[in-house]
């Protein structure tokens, strides 16, 4: 890996979206480190600091990101972590950090929806990144 580039970690249990992903990620010019579950991702945080993650909300459990997004910045706040989810289109169900209330549990920096488009991907990773685009 070139020590350089910054790099991020993506969690989905969803192989194709994950490789999908990666190549995508790559292609920004990032080092791309991935995890098809929550435990798998739990495992590399022991050992890795990544510069960013993106993690899927349902995994094995339907809260997956979330308490990988919680258990992430105890152990490094100051990473920018993004939920991805489907949730939205599946189930009707919206969430966000609009209210205090969900800001306070919901321990992620940005939500998107599956299916952004790779330029805004790269927009919101350089925002949360501090880099110029």
């Amino acid at each position: 890996m070139d020590a350089k580039k910054k790099t991020i970690l993506i969690a989905d249990d969803d192989m194709d979206y994950l490789f999908q992903m990666q190549l995508t990620v790559e292609r920004f010019g990032f080092n791309v480190i991935t995890a098809e579950s929550q435990k798998e991702a739990e495992e590399i945080l022991t050992h890795t600091k990544p510069d960013l993650a993106i993690f899927d909300l349902m995994m094995e459990n339907d809260d997956s990101g979330f308490i990988l997004a919680y258990r992430m910045k105890r152990k490094y706040p100051e990473v920018p972590i993004i939920i991805a989810t489907a949730v939205a289109s599946e189930t009707g169900i919206s969430f966000g950090e609009e209210s205090e209330g969900e800001r306070s549990w919901i321990k992620a920096d940005a939500y998107f929806a599956k299916g952004l488009r790779a330029d805004q991907l790269q927009r919101e990773i350089n925002r949360l990144l501090n880099l110029t685009s």
